[in-house]
């Protein structure tokens, strides 16, 4: 990618991610309708049956997260309840139930951005627990910020080292492709709102990221 500020050419990067991730539960459910048709027997029926419905709530809970994560939020006005956010996050890693969720963040309502930026970095350090674990998050509003945590903890974690240089702001512009758009979209996002970013070393057995986000009504 030459240009990573052309707008269209990241929304190309970032549908390309959006459609890879829905591509194996979107494929499980043309299967399981494929197998349907042609199966008489009624325990076969019933797992087909189990099937859908794994892919259909699979496909669900995915794009209820995107929207949220990458999305306007419409709906929402310029904040979004914490709880939402929460049954997203939970929803992208329900189907597996190998990354459980830990939840600290305070009943008030989060800017569109804050809560984007929380999303998505939940999203990579669940991502990173390979075999499982522990995620927690967490999100504090102090006067004129908001301060996010998240950690991750499990037997094996492993960041992408371009998904890290994408977040540290060390990517270089060839190494920007879908797997890191959102990645570099965060760093680009707490940037831009005069924020900071903050990264665990690596090789580390837990995986930390913090963000701080001033008030953009200041």
């Amino acid at each position: 990618m030459t240009n990573p500020t052309d707008s269209i050419e990241f929304a190309s990067l970032l549908c390309s991610r959006l459609c890879h991730d829905l591509l194996s539960p979107v494929g499980a459910l043309n299967n399981g309708l494929e197998l349907m048709a042609d199966e008489t027997d009624p325990e076969m029926r019933q797992r087909c049956l189990d099937l859908l419905g794994d892919s259909a709530r699979t496909s669900a809970n995915k794009l209820k997260f995107f929207r949220l994560a990458f999305g306007s939020a419409g709906g929402f006005g310029d904040a979004v309840p914490p709880h939402e956010a929460k049954v997203a996050i939970e929803g992208m890693f329900a189907s597996t139930g190998r990354v459980k969720v830990g939840w600290l963040v305070e009943e008030q309502m989060l800017d569109k951005l804050a809560a984007k930026i929380l999303l998505n970095l939940a999203l990579i350090a669940g991502d990173a627990l390979v075999r499982g674990g522990q995620l927690d998050i967490g999100a504090e509003k102090r006067p004129g910020l908001t301060e996010i945590v998240v950690r991750g903890e499990g037997p094996k974690v492993v960041l992408d080292p371009d998904l890290r240089a994408a977040l540290a702001g060390t990517l270089p512009i060839e190494g920007l492709a879908s797997r890191t758009a959102a990645a570099w979209m965060v760093r680009q996002m707490v940037a831009e709102s005069g924020g900071e970013i903050a990264l665990s070393p690596p090789g580390e057995p837990i995986i930390l990221f913090g963000a701080s986000i001033p008030d953009r009504t200041r």
